[in-house]
Parts: C-alpha cells; structure tokens; sequence
C-alpha cells in the first residue's frame, strides 16, 4: 500500500498503516518526535504500537543528533535464520525431543552457559573479530565494567519476552532454524544509562518528551553513546551467530543420518542505529522495531509463536528510509494479554507447533499480537516475500 502522510511540527509523518489503527498512545509519541529539531524524516512501519520512550515501528533520520529511547532498550535486538536440507518429511512425529536438546544448547530466560562459550570451537561460525569485541570491553562505560563475566556467559544465550528459537518449514517443505534476540543484560543497562544521561542535557531540557532526549554531534556525550551503542550492536551480532552456531549443531546431531547442510544465514537488527545518505545529507537513521530493507537485501520478518514468518527481499523505498517491519507487532500490551488469555487459550492458538503452553509465556499469545499477512499486506513497496514459514517448534524464555 502507498504511505499516509500526517502533518507533524517539522516533519511529516509516513505512515505504512492506517493513522486511525494506531492507538493514541502511539500517535502522541510519533507527534512528539516530529517536533525534534534536529529531524529529517520520520517514517512509520505497520507494525507499529506504542514503546518505551519511543514509538516501536518508528523509523528516525536526524542530522548530527541521535536519540538513545529511540533504539531501545535491547540494542541491537534482531534475527537470523538460515534454511537447511532437511524436509518436513524428515521429521519426527513427536518433536518434544528437539525442542528438549534445543533448550539444553541454548539458556533460556534468564539463564547463561556456565563458563563462556568459545566461538572457534563451534560448527559453522565465520564470524571474524570476535576477540576485538573483549579487547575494547574496557572501553565500554565505567558504570558496566564489573558485567564483563556476565556479559561473556550471556553470550549465546536467548532471554525471555518475545525472543525465541524456532524449527520452520516453509511452503516447499523446507526446513529453516530461526531465532530473535539482542545484546542481552549488557545492552539493556548500556542503553538505560546513556537514556539518563541524555535526559539531563541542557538542550533537552525544552523537549516535549524528556524521553526523546538527544546526544549532539561533536560533544564528549554522543562519542560516549556511539562508542557503547556500536559495540553492543556487535556483541548482539555475535550472541546470535554463536545461538545460530549451537542449534545448527543441535540439529546435526537429532538428524546424523540425514548429513544436514545450512545455506548462507540471514540476519538483520531491529534496533540500532545506522549511519546513512538521503537527499545529499549524511544521517543519523533509527530503527526501533524496524530492518533495513535495501534494494536486494534480505530480512527477516516474524509473526506470534502460531502465526508464521516471513523472509523478504527489500526494494530500497527511499520514502521509508530502505526500512520495513520488524515482526507483525503488538496489539495490546502484555498487561493486557495476561488479563484476557489463559493458558487454555494458549494451548489452542498453538495447535500443532510444539512449545511451553503454560501461563509463564500468555502473553506471547497469537492473539496479543497483529495479523502478520496484514502487516505484510501494508507494506508490498517495501518488500518482496521470498519464503513463508510455519514454525513447528517454539523455545521461548
């Protein structure tokens, strides 16, 4: 669908859905940031509801400022997933024990791997400057030194709310391992510290929205952002690829005989922040709940734990900034689902994928969370779906 344009103070806002679906709390948000002096451009995924300081499915470009709520809290949050040989055909009828081995690779919830985790001993991981990653560890904030044990064992480690891991099989009968997750505690506390430190800045103190405070460009405050920010944007690159690393094998081993191979991995953020073009400006562009979606590239899109996923190819839609949804997007809060849904509920909105059914993860329901054909619907000048997946294993934290 073509975008809405709503009036905002010194921007308008493009909105890839309905402005009247959105709720107000939303709205009120994506005014908000419209009155930020220092934007250039305010795009709207469908996906979008309301956020932690910042409207999720917000896509920001600014020149020479960045907002830290306008990442999130979980920096560098994103997905990977890569298709293998194997056919729905080579599927056990019960797949308890998959999702078991799963869940014993992978800590879940709030649980890390006991002793950190060596890339350069795991099946298929190619990522290069991992030991970088720990050198510039000292580098990071005083405030988030005394993590560097935690942060190493959480590394390869899933966590709760909505990340996941999930066995997929697309519409030929493909099977695909997909997951979602972050930079974990140690992203979490980076960004609420640089969030605090924002709100106390001179310039922000006329804001509209204490939560949309900014670091300026050239001041010590935004070198100490970036610095933290690109470094806790790589470490979730890395949490993932180590999580890709460990299913993989998890998978090799549950199918010996079938000798499984893995394509090329896709894996995009969904929070983070990029420098990039448009219009002959270099800009500051934030992608809360958002993937970039350049002309050719890949993303990966996901639904609820019922629902279904999609991949898609980006077609470089300048208008949104070579940006597209991140997921189909919450309907109503967690709060709310809690109050609405049972486990009874759950259990029968999952039918047939094999995941925690209990009242621990309700409000991951399929019902808490949009439609994701709608959401894709909204958004065919954006992207290109390539593949559509079904999961049928779920490991939530």
């Amino acid at each position: 669908m073509p975008y809405v344009e709503v009036p905002g103070a010194n921007v308008a806002i493009r909105m890839w859905t309905d402005p009247a679906s959105v709720e107000e709390g939303a709205m009120r948000q994506l005014r908000n940031t419209a009155t930020l002096p220092w934007i250039k451009g305010l795009a709207v995924m469908p996906d979008v509801h309301y956020g932690k300081g910042a409207t999720v499915g917000s896509v920001i470009a600014m020149k020479d400022a960045v907002c830290p709520a306008a990442v999130g809290v979980d920096i560098g949050c994103g997905m990977s997933a890569v298709r293998t040989s194997l056919t729905e055909n080579d599927l056990p009828g019960d797949l308890s024990r998959l999702r078991s081995q799963i869940e014993k690779a992978i800590p879940v919830g709030a649980a890390m791997h006991r002793d950190p985790v060596d890339p350069a001993r795991l099946y298929g991981f190619t990522e290069t400057g991992y030991g970088d990653l720990w050198d510039r560890f000292d580098d990071l904030a005083d405030e988030v030194k005394y993590r560097r044990d935690r942060a190493m064992r959480q590394l390869g480690s899933l966590g709760g709310g909505n990340h996941f891991c999930e066995v997929c099989v697309d519409s030929c009968g493909t099977v695909w391992l997909m997951l979602h997750s972050g930079s974990r505690n140690i992203g979490n506390e980076l960004a609420e510290f640089h969030i605090d430190v924002a709100r106390g800045l001179t310039h922000n103190q006329g804001l509209v929205d204490q939560d949309l405070a900014v670091f300026l460009a050239a001041t010590p405050q935004m070198a100490a952002y970036r610095g933290d920010l690109f470094w806790a944007q790589e470490y979730a690159k890395y949490n993932r690829a180590v999580m890709m690393s460990l299913f993989k094998e998890v998978v090799r081993k549950e199918f010996r005989k079938a000798k499984v191979s893995f394509d090329h991995e896709i894996s995009c953020h969904h929070n983070y922040v990029a420098e990039e073009r448009y219009e002959g400006m270099d800009l500051l562009v934030t992608r809360k709940g958002a993937i970039r979606a350049g002309g050719g590239e890949y993303g990966i899109i996901p639904g609820s734990m019922g629902t279904g996923s999609y991949i898609v190819r980006g077609l470089g839609n300048e208008k949104s900034f070579h940006s597209a949804s991140h997921g189909a997007g919450r309907a109503m809060s967690r709060t709310a689902a809690r109050r609405r849904f049972s486990a009874r509920d759950l259990a029968e909105q999952t039918r047939g994928v094999e995941c925690r059914k209990d009242a621990g993860v309700v409000d991951e329901i399929p019902g808490a969370y949009k439609s994701i054909e709608h959401v894709i619907e909204q958004q065919t000048d954006l992207v290109e779906v390539v593949a559509k997946l079904r999961q049928v294993v779920c490991v939530k934290g």
